[in-house]
């Protein structure tokens, strides 16, 4: 009984006679508990994308940055990241909030390597955790269900220039994105938004 493979999956798996290959990934790659490889990865990287999809099943996928160790391993089978300042719109947090069901996909472009997670994602209080995140809205716990890598052959090799300016870091005041003074935001920001400084970098 696969605990990875859908009726779908198989279907496609049999029409292009990859349910060999498929059910070995599964035997010796897929894992319910991250090893210690898995948790130093994670840690190490300063992006991941987020797929969730609302109650309906419409998806959304977002890019979730911070700086390295911003997604924390903090149990076997259990990860937690901060929510930062965004555009408003919370579409993939209200996605998780009503369908808890998220996919994490980290992927490291100058090695390249990518990792593959898999959860139950619930919406929490940024005080939370232990160590709180700087400036976070509020926090991701995902109970972990699924782990495997992918393939990485088809990842552009890419080089890291810079890291965000506007990441949220302890002794330094995080500037203002210059869109939230454009016309069309300013008079539109939640109330106590930095943006409305006029002396705010």
């Amino acid at each position: 009984m696969s605990k990875l493979f859908r009726p779908s999956h198989r279907a496609l798996q049999q029409q292009h006679d990859t349910t060999r290959l498929a059910d070995r990934i599964e035997s010796t790659l897929f894992r319910e508990r991250f090893t210690a490889e898995d948790r130093a990865f994670i840690e190490r990287l300063d992006m991941f994308f987020l797929a969730t999809a609302d109650a309906d099943g419409r998806p959304s996928c977002s890019f979730k940055g911070g700086d390295p160790g911003f997604v924390r391993v903090t149990g076997e089978a259990e990860l937690v990241f901060p929510c930062y300042d965004g555009n408003g719109m919370f579409l993939s947090m209200g996605n998780a909030s009503e369908n808890p069901q998220v996919g994490m996909l980290f992927i490291d472009f100058e090695t390249p390597k990518r990792l593959r997670v898999n959860g139950r994602a619930k919406l929490l209080p940024a005080s939370a955790v232990d160590e709180p995140f700087q400036e976070a809205q509020f926090v991701v716990q995902v109970a972990v269900e699924q782990i495997f890598p992918n393939c990485p052959r088809y990842l552009p090799k890419m080089q890291r220039v810079e890291p965000s300016r506007f990441i949220p870091r302890d002794g330094v005041v995080t500037p203002v994105p210059p869109w939230k003074r454009m016309d069309w935001a300013r008079d539109v920001l939640p109330a106590g938004d930095p943006a409305s400084d006029p002396t705010r970098p």
